[in-house]
């Protein structure tokens, strides 16, 4: 490609006492594009997105995000850099309406009488939640209803939602969408287009191979924390993919693993 990576991994290892769940691991991620991360259970691919994220301190390698060094102590540093990562469980607070969770941690005040009273500014926040959901395409019943009240696909657009608000680099999206139905997953999916088609770049982390076909650019497969092959989605396909994922395919020995 002739862009240059928003985001560089280099020779990434992450050791837990004796155990190694992430060893030596390369990757890099362009503006718009789609990068799927499989593997399976076990594989290391969460604690590899971690590892970039803030969450775990990495026992040696680089990270280069933006084109800078970085080591992230904790994940807050890497949002406000501009890496979002949407979990499973997407971090939002149920009792709190759509507002409530893109203004979460960075809620907007208004001030009174020289800056003696303050308050939440809640029309200006549910102002610029509704033209986020907007950008995205969404919709959603009400924006004052507790999120606890919305469907599993609603709530992925309102983590989506907010990421976007505060302007996200780089999307990372840990099974999105796992435990959702088909309509709702189809959405998601939309949405992941949605992010590429404004240029940001997407780390999908999916057990699910139809998804990651329809959306993705390149796959990166792990097994037992190594890497084991990098494809473009259009030079592979699932019976392929499969096969790296269970360790009978390992391009980084050139060989094909017979039990």
């Amino acid at each position: 490609m002739d862009q240059k990576p928003i985001l560089t991994v280099r020779n990434l290892t992450k050791k837990f006492g004796g155990l190694t769940a992430v060893d030596n691991v390369d990757f890099d991620i362009y503006p718009g594009e789609v990068l799927a991360l499989l593997g399976d259970n076990g594989a290391g691919k969460s604690t590899l997105i971690k590892c970039v994220s803030g969450v775990h301190s990495r026992t040696s390698g680089k990270v280069i995000f933006q084109g800078e060094d970085v080591n992230f102590s904790n994940p807050i540093e890497a949002r406000n850099r501009g890496i979002e990562t949407i979990y499973q469980d997407l971090a939002l607070a149920n009792n709190l309406d759509v507002a409530g969770n893109i203004f979460l941690g960075r809620e907007k005040e208004k001030t009174y009488l020289g800056g003696l009273v303050r308050s939440l500014d809640e029309k200006f926040m549910r102002e610029c939640a509704a033209k986020a959901l907007e950008t995205l395409h969404v919709q959603i019943p009400s924006l004052t209803a507790p999120i606890e009240t919305l469907s599993g696909g609603q709530r992925q657009a309102v983590a989506i939602a907010r990421a976007v608000y505060w302007d996200a680099k780089l999307m990372i999206m840990d099974e999105p969408t796992n435990n959702l139905g088909v309509p709702e997953q189809k959405k998601v999916l939309e949405l992941i287009n949605t992010l590429r088609d404004r240029g940001v770049p997407v780390v999908l982390i999916s057990h699910n191979l139809p998804d990651v076909f329809a959306v993705a650019d390149r796959l990166v497969i792990m097994h037992r924390g190594r890497k084991v092959t990098e494809k473009k989605i259009s030079d592979t396909n699932s019976e392929e993919v499969v096969q790296y994922m269970i360790g009978a395919l390992d391009d980084t020995r050139e060989t094909e693993i017979v039990d």
